[in-house]
């Protein structure tokens, strides 16, 4: 089943059930007022919210046409938003592009970060730039949405813990990391409001493209309304979802309603694009020794998309634009 939140004047907006082709939705408050009251009480509510999203396919109950522009992020405020980053040529390219070399456990320890969670962006929200020369970035990815994960839980016990996927751009200020990383603190300026996806699905939405904690499909990015790049999603994550939620639950619990990110999907094959630009200018600076693609602007435009094999969108489209603050 495909979910949806609403926004209202409350801050979690309202929870809506979304056909499978992303044009009509039905509202589920009567079953669940909100997505995080939903994966709260996720044993008791899926099974009516997978029977409403069957009516609603049906044509047996009331629609009205989805309206993205309507949609806020499915968790508006979360109680953790946490990323990896398990693709392991993204983590040397941007190491490379700011003079780091990749760490001694890079196939061995996945890297993550724990963003901001409190404020979180809808798919069709600006992003606010108050300052260009911060080197504004997007950055494509994957995300799990999960459900209460006890500490200590292992890979192979994982995939129950995996409520929803989605998509997000995690935004990133490349000119301020190297100076928050220096401080050996981790990211904290440099790392602004995080947009997701229009709709997140369960797993079984993406029959055999959801296999061994991966989505084997292309991530679509349109940078200013070109495609910059589509690489595949499944094959080069290193780390799949399962290890990366035995690696955060090594020495805690997360409750239901955590945000647990891809990282910046990438492909060693360069006719694949890129999912950022810091990849991007990597690449200008290895073949012609400096980089000629600036950082977004006042302006600029970001769109991404995740098609399933017979062309229908997935998780709906992310399309952003620049504005400035």
């Amino acid at each position: 089943m495909k979910l949806a939140t609403l926004k209202t004047s409350s801050r979690d907006g309202a929870l809506v059930v979304v056909r499978r082709d992303l044009q009509t939705y039905s509202p589920a408050g009567d079953i669940a007022p909100t997505l995080q009251d939903a994966l709260d009480r996720w044993d008791d509510v899926a099974p009516q919210l997978e029977s409403r999203a069957d009516a609603l396919e049906r044509g047996d109950i009331d629609a009205a046409a989805l309206d993205m522009q309507q949609l806020d992020a499915p968790l508006p405020r979360a109680y953790e938003w946490v990323d990896g980053s398990a693709y392991i040529n993204h983590i040397i390219l941007v190491r490379k592009a700011r003079g780091a070399e990749p760490p001694a456990s890079l196939e061995t320890d996945p890297l993550v970060y724990q963003g901001g969670s409190s404020s979180l962006l809808g798919p069709r929200d600006d992003i606010v730039l108050a300052d260009e020369a911060w080197g504004l970035d997007f950055e494509s990815e994957i995300c799990a949405i999960l459900g209460d994960v006890p500490e200590g839980t292992t890979a192979d016990r994982a995939e129950p813990k995996i409520r929803l996927l989605t998509l997000c751009n995690d935004v990133s200020l490349r000119k301020l990391i190297p100076a928050e990383l220096a401080k050996g603190f981790g990211f904290f300026n440099s790392k602004p409001a995080t947009a997701f996806g229009p709709v997140a699905v369960t797993p079984d939405e993406l029959g055999d493209a959801w296999n061994g904690g991966r989505v084997h499909l292309p991530l679509r990015s349109i940078y200013n309304e070109e495609l910059i790049g589509d690489p595949e999603s499944g094959p080069e994550m290193h780390f799949s979802f399962f290890d990366l939620i035995q690696h955060i639950a090594k020495t805690r619990s997360f409750q239901a309603g955590t945000i647990l990110g891809s990282g910046t999907v990438s492909n060693a094959d360069r006719s694949r694009g890129v999912s950022c630009l810091a990849e991007r200018r990597m690449i200008e600076t290895i073949d012609h020794g400096e980089p000629t693609t600036p950082f977004m602007r006042v302006g600029d435009s970001i769109e991404i998309e995740m098609l399933a094999k017979d062309g229908q969108s997935v998780f709906g489209r992310i399309a952003q634009k620049v504005v400035a603050r």
